[in-house]
């Protein structure tokens, strides 16, 4: 018998998640992946995987069944075993937006385009590009390697950094001071396309006509309406919003965990300063 993860029940969005799709933007493909890339790696890495393979991203409660075999498991990087048969309770996620669930062996999904996290936007990835729902039925890998329990601690709260631009002379005079200066908090519209900032609005200068250009994770864009929409993984791959500033690629995480009504800070840092931080990082 095959081993499979049984969907028991389902109390909000859960979605399969992995690695992501690097490399495929020019064809129009955002390059996905967890939206806390730090938890996806603890909970992978406490199960024995690699950290980039597909587990389990819940945004609400979950209950599971593990058919098939028995497994380490872990839940927010805390592993224990589940014998075949036996069930997983996952409570919803308190003090930050997501949790992961990772089983030993990783989801042994069909890979699309390189990967196998779910891409809700264009319906393709994970199980049948959608959410999870009672009844759904997830196969197992098989193997896994040695355990190593980490720590899964982000600063939920510490100041966010970005680098300023690259659309500045977009804006009115000021606006950068306001972005640094001012507290946000996050808006419950937010999802994994961008995250909402409610705040002081960020005035753009009246430059004419519009513009359009590549996106990335972490780039700040300002419509006419003065908000900051902050992307993420699932962005587009084009965009007609000027970009103040793009969050460092160390913090994508930090703040992507930030519940709605969370506040957020931040503090711009030069690119030199931000590639340093990023290479003093733990490896994922």
């Amino acid at each position: 018998m095959d081993a499979t993860w049984e969907v028991l029940d389902v109390g909000g969005a859960v979605l399969v998640q992995d690695g992501g799709r690097a490399g495929l933007m020019h064809q129009g493909v955002p390059p996905g992946g967890a939206l806390v890339p730090e938890w996806l790696a603890a909970a992978n890495r406490a199960v024995g995987n690699a950290w980039s393979a597909a587990a389990l991203e819940c945004f609400g409660r979950l209950e599971l069944r593990l058919r098939g075999r028995s497994a380490w498991v872990s839940v927010d990087g805390r592993a224990f075993q589940v014998e075949e048969g036996g069930r997983v309770s996952v409570p919803a996620p308190d003090a930050a937006v997501v949790r992961y669930v990772a089983v030993e062996g990783g989801l042994a999904l069909p890979e699309v385009l390189g990967g196998r996290g779910t891409l809700p936007v264009a319906r393709f990835g994970g199980l049948e590009g959608r959410m999870l729902k009672r009844g759904d039925v997830l196969p197992l890998g098989t193997g896994g390697g040695a355990r190593v329990e980490a720590g899964t601690a982000l600063s939920l709260e510490s100041d966010v950094r970005v680098v300023l631009g690259p659309d500045l002379g977009f804006f009115g005079a000021g606006t950068a001071e306001v972005l640094l200066e001012s507290t946000f908090t996050v808006s419950d519209l937010s999802d994994r396309v961008g995250m909402r900032l409610h705040g002081p609005k960020l005035p753009q200068a009246d430059v004419g006509s519009g513009l359009s250009g590549p996106m990335v994770r972490g780039a700040i864009q300002v419509p006419s309406s003065g908000e900051a929409i902050v992307l993420g993984p699932d962005h587009p791959t084009m965009g007609g919003y000027p970009v103040l500033a793009v969050v460092i690629r160390a913090d994508w995480g930090a703040l992507a965990a930030r519940r709605p009504g969370a506040p957020v800070r931040f503090r711009a840092v030069d690119l030199d300063e931000a590639r340093d931080i990023w290479s003093r990082r733990t490896p994922l």
